[in-house]
């Protein structure tokens, strides 16, 4: 067995949906074990490992929290067909065992790339990804900040079949909630009340006017949507409904917002956001094909720039002014499923992806 396969097999193995302690203990004992590395977990759970030392950075971002298994069985690891399969061999652990690996055997010292050398190779896991990016906030706000990263999440199959490539823009998700208020009166007379229900049926035609925010990133296309997802509002048959709430999902593109806002022109209508992901686009043309080489010597394939429908933890390292990129083993329709797998060779295409990288780039 190759050693990205083993080292997936046994941080798949080990539950973290609820508690990422343990999946944490596992790569901080490896990565001091394996490597000579300068080895931290902080307050949250986050690991962060460093080779080398300056003011400019690269580094391997993932995560070792899943969201919850369809059984706990998923956590035993099968193998079929050059597959692993359980929870978390998509999303993310295959990955994060690679760019293990990557950052440990990594030759680092003779840059090769279109961009100035960096001085520090990190890796990071956070924890509380599918929370939200809880672990990359707070290291966020304590003040990490690499100049350059490259996340694993997925970006395999995209344009084609098999083929590894590098995403240079991943849309975000904007949650939010509109509030119709009325008055309440009794159904035969409708005229002594105020139906929430059609100011909030008012308010989602202004939702479904709404254009989808667009833009382009290193020359490809990425399109937003919003569009309105639940609606509840009464009380009872014979009630004028007094309130109303509509919940709207809108998925975000670097730069661009639709005009949600538009609704509070209705009276008695609010608007609020409950969760922003932020998206992501990578800012330096020369850092993705940097990393769009090492894509290419590293499989037979032809791999592509690509963008993700989904938001990761690269949308908040990005706000804060890291350049990212997101490539990793995953393919489209395989995280948080109830049969997650990943190709076995595939994580060991992504582990000398990520080791190119670095001895491309660290000086």
């Amino acid at each position: 067995m190759s050693e990205v396969r083993d080292l997936t097999r046994r941080l798949v193995s080990i539950p973290s949906h609820e508690d990422e302690r343990a999946a944490g203990d596992a790569v901080v004992s490896w990565l001091r074990k394996e490597t000579s590395a300068t080895v931290e977990r902080d307050e949250h759970g986050n690991v962060f490992a460093r080779r080398g030392a300056g003011p400019r950075s690269l580094a391997f971002v993932g995560h070792h929290d899943v969201v919850p298994p369809a059984d706990e069985g998923q956590y035993d690891v099968e193998e079929r067909a050059g597959r692993l399969q359980g929870r978390g061999t998509a999303d993310m652990k295959g990955s994060l065992a690679a760019a293990m690996v990557a950052f440990r055997d990594a030759t680092l010292g003779a840059p090769d790339a279109p961009v100035d050398p960096v001085d520090e190779l990190l890796f990071v896991s956070f924890v509380g990804e599918e929370q939200g990016g809880v672990g990359a906030r707070a290291a966020i706000d304590e003040g990490f900040a690499p100049d350059y990263a490259v996340v694993g999440e997925g970006s395999t199959g995209y344009s084609a079949p098999g083929v590894t490539d590098v995403a240079v823009a991943h849309k975000g998700r904007r949650g939010s909630t509109i509030r119709a208020h009325g008055e309440g009166a009794h159904a035969s007379e409708p005229e002594a009340g105020e139906n929430a229900v059609y100011r909030a049926c008012d308010a989602v035609d202004v939702v479904r006017d709404l254009d989808a925010p667009t833009t382009t990133v290193l020359d490809r296309h990425l399109s937003g949507s919003v569009a309105v997802t639940e609606i509840e509002g009464g009380s009872a048959w014979n009630v004028i409904p007094e309130a109303c709430s509509v919940t709207v999902d809108e998925r975000t593109v670097p730069g661009e917002r639709a005009a949600l806002e538009r609704v509070e022109s209705i009276p008695g209508v609010e608007w609020t956001v409950d969760q922003d992901l932020p998206p992501m686009a990578c800012d330096d043309a020369d850092f993705a094909e940097a990393v769009l080489a090492a894509a290419r010597e590293s499989q037979t394939g032809a791999p592509e720039r690509v963008v993700k429908p989904h938001a990761t933890d690269a949308g908040w390292l990005a706000a804060a002014g890291t350049t990212c990129v997101v490539c990793g083993a995953a393919e489209p329709g395989e995280a948080h499923t109830a049969t997650e797998s990943v190709g076995v060779d595939v994580l060991e295409r992504c582990e000398r992806l990520y080791r190119r990288v670095a001895e491309a780039l660290v000086g």
